[in-house]
């Protein structure tokens, strides 16, 4: 009977594994500074998902780029700092899908933590192919938070689990001056996006 409960509950265990294994989705972004492992979850953000892997499966984001970079130091402008690379297609519309809706973090549970794959946005609703990578916690980026007015927060869906190394590299680059002053001179290209 005891070896019957110890398979009985090594199947369960193993459930668990291969359940969770269906709700996360693993996705390689390929740089000319290295590679970063994104970890997405359907299961939480469904709508944020599913528009970044269309954006995914239909290599939009191929020949994409980081281009912004924010530091505490270069946003003097902004009483709320935050530490963030974005990338997506910048100003190139002929690869744009449409805006989706806003999920927002009290209802995923998706949190702004270092490493957090989140929609960039302007007004809820907004979001379509930019997205950002935080670096450190950024709770203000969360519903309720204040580094956007509106209090909204971003739609956190995924996260890294590999190359926090190149995000914190390419959070180094150099910016221009003024206006440019968290745009890199040099954006990183995104050579490559894929599942894995």
């Amino acid at each position: 009977m005891a070896k019957l409960y110890s398979l009985l509950l090594c199947a369960f265990f193993a459930l668990i594994i291969f359940c969770s294994k269906i709700h996360a989705q693993t996705v390689l972004i390929e740089t000319t500074e290295g590679n970063i492992v994104v970890e997405l979850y359907p299961d939480k953000a469904p709508v944020s998902v599913a528009n970044f892997l269309k954006y995914v499966d239909e290599k939009r984001f191929d020949a994409a780029k980081f281009y912004r970079v924010v530091r505490l130091n270069n946003q003097p402008n902004n009483k709320v700092k935050i530490e963030v690379i974005q990338g997506g297609l910048e100003n190139d519309s002929t690869k744009r899908l449409q805006p989706i809706v806003h999920e927002i973090t009290t209802k995923s549970g998706v949190k702004h933590l270092d490493g957090t794959l989140s929609m960039a946005r302007t007004v809820p609703g907004s979001a379509s192919s930019e997205f950002f990578i935080c670096i450190n916690a950024q709770p203000e980026l969360d519903f309720g938070g204040s580094r956007n007015p509106d209090g909204q927060g971003f739609a956190a869906f995924g996260r890294v689990i590999k190359g926090m190394d190149v995000v914190r590299k390419i959070q180094l680059g150099a910016t221009g001056e003024n206006e440019l002053i968290q745009t890199l001179k040099k954006p990183v290209k995104i050579t490559a996006v894929k599942r894995m």
